[in-house]
């Protein structure tokens, strides 16, 4: 018998200017259009505020403001992808959700060294999907640092 499908994990795709990021399936709750957003004073700058999904109250991060991105207008194709990570639910906004994909591990390299504003310890790896890149984010990391500022 062959067991080789335990390797294969699932990974949302999303762009951030030209790049594309992947976060793991299994933390996605569900992909929203832009919502309202109330902002909450003295928040770090890349918590855009709050959100209320299903009345739920949900703090949403600008991953484009934490990877020092220059900031654009939302889109209709902006979403908001709602993770879920241990109890906590965050919103993450993202230029545009491109597909699903599916990794074997051998398709996932380990990065120690990556130029460039994004840092090492918000990567697992890079994924090669034909002719693209996907940089596969440590959602648990970005997270975290981003209430920390």
């Amino acid at each position: 018998m062959d067991y080789t499908f335990q390797t294969v994990k699932q990974f949302i795709v999303f762009k951030l200017d030209e790049q594309l990021y992947g976060i793991n399936i299994q933390n996605v709750q569900i992909i929203e259009r832009i919502k309202a957003i109330m902002r909450v004073p003295k928040s770090p700058a890349c918590v855009k505020g709050v959100m209320n999904l299903r009345g739920e109250i949900i703090p949403v991060i600008s991953l484009r403001e934490q990877f020092e991105l220059l900031p654009i207008d939302y889109t209709d194709k902006t979403r908001i992808i709602i993770v879920k990570l241990d109890e906590a639910m965050v919103g993450i906004i993202v230029d545009e959700v491109k597909e699903v994909i599916e990794l074997e591990e051998e398709q996932i390299e380990v990065v120690q060294n990556i130029q460039g504003k994004i840092k090492t310890n918000h990567i697992l790896g890079v994924g090669k999907v034909e002719a693209n890149i996907v940089t596969l984010l440590n959602l648990v990391n970005i997270i975290e640092e981003s209430f920390e500022s």
